[in-house]
């Protein structure tokens, strides 16, 4: 199976959701132009990230159902990066959102990066939040979660095509995007979609760099710095050939990792007189 997506990156408007929405409307609009079936924006794109107590304020608000008239009104799936609020706690989300303006999934920022995080946000739960959309299973993680391999690999593991990551990466942090981005597509032979920021808010310089990144560790697309949307083609069949040529997930030792055995130490010429000491007293 194979579907078309496209990547923004953009610096956004920075805590005014009406502009944010207006670029969401006319991007989805120009991806469906070109033939995109799936658009996947930065974290915390309709409000901004890094806008201090405004996004609690903005989080309060039904962005999801703006959101979701985008997507039925332009006939393309999202995956939006918003604020929200639910059971008396703040969470950074990312939502899929279907062509018909169906909500699929929410999903959860598991690992909070930092002082500004949290300050600002409860930590989900869900270690895999997963779609599947046209045949292509999409897992989706928020920016500090993909610098971990355990979320990346437990998605691998539970047959995930693409791994989605909406992402406000700043200075001096370049190198994720550069390499380690690389890296799990590589190690769990799945397409990585990392849609960043760029531009400034209060503090943060964002690195941009956004990119789609194939099984085999190849950039398809990918951009420095500037507003552009980025486009690939996800294709299941080229995760199954790198999965019958990098077999990292048949070769793994799950038995090991998920209850280490530590072998121990040898005793020293101390320890082992000591124990005979014991022995025969």
């Amino acid at each position: 199976m194979k579907i078309q997506i496209a990547v923004l990156q953009t610096a956004g408007v920075p805590g005014d959701v009406e502009k944010n929405l207006a670029e969401l409307r006319a991007t989805a609009r120009a991806a469906v132009a070109d033939g995109a079936d799936l658009l996947i924006t930065p974290e915390l794109f309709l409000t901004g990230y890094n806008i201090g107590p405004l996004v609690h304020e903005l989080g309060r608000t039904d962005l999801t159902a703006a959101a979701a008239e985008v997507a039925r009104e332009e006939r393309i799936a999202l995956i939006v990066g918003l604020p929200l609020f639910e059971d008396g706690h703040h969470y950074n989300v990312a939502v899929f959102i279907d062509e018909t303006g169906e909500v699929k999934n929410t999903y959860r920022k598991t690992h909070l990066f930092g002082e500004l995080d949290h300050t600002y946000f409860t930590a989900g739960n869900d270690l895999v939040s997963m779609v599947e959309f046209r045949g292509v299973r999409i897992a989706t993680l928020i920016c500090y979660d993909v610098e971990f391999p355990e979320p990346v690999r437990a998605a691998a593991a539970a047959g995930a095509h693409l791994i989605a990551v909406p992402t406000a990466q700043m200075a001096p942090f370049e190198f994720i995007a550069e390499q380690v981005v690389r890296a799990r597509a590589w190690e769990n032979q799945v397409y990585v979609a990392y849609a960043n920021h760029d531009g400034h808010e209060l503090t943060l310089s964002y690195v941009g760099r956004s990119r789609i990144v194939d099984p085999f560790a190849q950039v398809l697309d990918s951009v420095e710095h500037g507003t552009r949307t980025l486009t690939a083609t996800i294709d299941t069949e080229v995760v199954d050939e790198a999965r019958r040529a990098n077999p990292y997930l048949d070769d793994r030792r799950s038995d090991l990792y998920e209850t280490p055995q530590v072998s121990p130490a040898p005793a020293s010429a101390v320890d082992r007189d000591s124990t005979q000491q014991i022995r025969t007293a």
